[in-house]
């Protein structure tokens, strides 16, 4: 009946766009988005529209958010990122920019490795920065991805905020699925939160300078309560059934060790009794191994919400600094 009733209008001249073809800037909450933006940000609303009239939604990107890697059991997701050539590429980033992973250890209290591991985990140390333009992937997930969709149409806003900002074209960038951009893979939000201009040329660039993307990562890390000199995890060892109790309570620290030793936990290290710490379940093709993730682990979590994520990060780091420092060893000798 639909379909008739359209026929005779389109006969009238008078057909009026379902939902399904109407153009972008017509759909919500893009539709609200660009009205919110020309009201309370002053954006020409003609200059949105032919923006958006250039969007392309893109079905991958609800594949890829919907079949996350973090889904993975950890053997599977640590041989993505904590291998040979990634460790052996840290190591030369590592190398190439030692003054100023010095500086940002010395300034924010982020040892090297870490930052160097979170951009060899994000972007394979500036190599692949994703392959959606960010403008594509939140408008997507901005309407084709309902569970979210009201973080994705703010992060929307702020992407288009940003571009305006820092004078980039809003359709010439490219990231992840999820939107995230830049040597460090930045959402737009920590951009304008977290981004810094760390090389004084008066302008925070993620997207092509080294500098800025190594000092905003240790600067996202600071403001997110990382403890200088402090340890992130060691591995722990589990008897009894007493230890589940400790698993459930989730990612960040919530037990002393005190408490925790009495679930039957014991652990690797010199750690004080009174710290608080988090038990990290990951899974092996044929079992289970354990570690104490410390209120530093916690915080490599606010860069990505996974524990499998915060612990890739550390073995990788912890791989690149034992590396570099066998290769200065040889090469001293």
């Amino acid at each position: 009946m639909k379909t008739l009733l359209n026929i005779g209008l389109l006969g009238l001249g008078l057909f009026i766009a379902t939902p399904a073809l109407a153009g972008i800037d017509q759909r919500q909450p893009i539709r609200g988005l660009i009205d919110e933006l020309v009201q309370q940000h002053h954006f020409d609303r003609q200059y949105l529209q032919r923006l958006f009239a250039r969007v392309e939604l893109q079905p991958g990107v609800i594949e890829r958010i919907t079949r996350p890697a973090e889904a993975l059991p950890w053997h599977r997701y640590r041989n993505i990122f904590v291998k040979e050539k990634r460790i052996r590429q840290g190591v030369e980033f590592w190398d190439a920019h030692a003054d100023t992973l010095a500086r940002a250890e010395r300034e924010f209290g982020v040892p090297a490795e870490i930052i160097v591991a979170i951009l060899g985990v994000e972007t394979r140390y500036g190599r692949h920065r994703g392959g959606f333009r960010v403008m594509d992937s939140l408008t997507t997930l901005a309407l084709d991805y309902p569970k979210r969709s009201k973080f994705f149409t703010r992060e929307l806003k702020e992407f288009l905020l940003l571009a305006r900002q820092e004078g980039f074209d809003p359709l010439a960038i490219v990231g992840s699925y999820a939107g995230a951009m830049g040597k460090p893979q930045f959402i737009a939000s920590s951009y304008h939160r977290y981004a810094i201009d760390f090389d004084g040329d008066g302008i925070r660039d993620l997207l092509d300078n080294t500098a800025d993307a190594i000092g905003s990562v240790a600067n996202y890390f600071k403001r997110h309560g990382w403890r200088s000199g402090q340890p992130v995890a060691t591995p722990a060892f589990v008897q009894g059934d007493g230890y589940k109790t400790w698993v459930k309570q989730g990612i960040k620290p919530k037990l002393t060790l005190a408490e925790g030793r009495r679930y039957g936990v014991r652990w690797k290290g010199d750690l004080s009794l009174q710290s608080k710490a988090a038990l990290i379940e990951l899974e092996l093709p044929d079992g289970f191994e354990y570690w104490l993730g410390l209120d530093n682990f916690y915080v490599i979590t606010r860069y990505n919400h996974s524990q499998l994520y915060a612990m890739a990060v550390y073995q990788l780091s912890q791989a690149i600094r034992q590396l570099r420092e066998q290769r200065n060893l040889q090469a001293r000798r």
